[in-house]
């Protein structure tokens, strides 16, 4: 019998629905790159809460709108995520909002999340949830 050789770990798609792998994409800012965007630190959220990733959830969120805790649930399934539109959230202003939809098995959220920039980084405020 031959010995088993190691198998090699792929290249896992990131979450975010980019085409680019997670460790390039929302991996490096989980990692504790600054997101350059709005919709790039949205899709990284997206990715965490794939991920359970509460400690960049709650690093990411303003200061004044932050929970203490967050309680995920690890056995919800995020199915994919479809930037709906954005305005502002460039590196020339300091808010944008983001509507997106993120699906999980079994039904699909819509929301228009809020971020302002806090010391020159971008952080989530709040958001609303229009009707579907």
């Amino acid at each position: 019998m031959a010995p088993k050789r190691p198998r090699q770990q792929s290249a896992a798609a990131c979450p975010c629905g980019l085409a680019e792998t997670y460790e390039n994409c929302c991996g490096r800012f989980h990692r504790g790159a600054a997101a350059p965007t709005a919709e790039a630190l949205m899709r990284s959220r997206y990715s965490a809460f794939v991920k359970c990733d509460e400690p960049y959830l709650l690093r990411t969120w303003h200061p004044r709108t932050r929970p203490a805790r967050l309680d995920l649930d690890p056995g919800m399934r995020w199915t994919g995520l479809e930037i709906l539109a954005t305005t502002d959230g460039s590196a020339f202003h300091s808010t944008g909002t983001v509507t997106f939809r993120a699906s999980f098995r079994g039904g699909s959220l819509l929301e228009r999340s809020r971020f302002e920039r806090v010391d020159g980084a971008w952080v989530y405020l709040d958001g609303e949830f229009p009707e579907q």
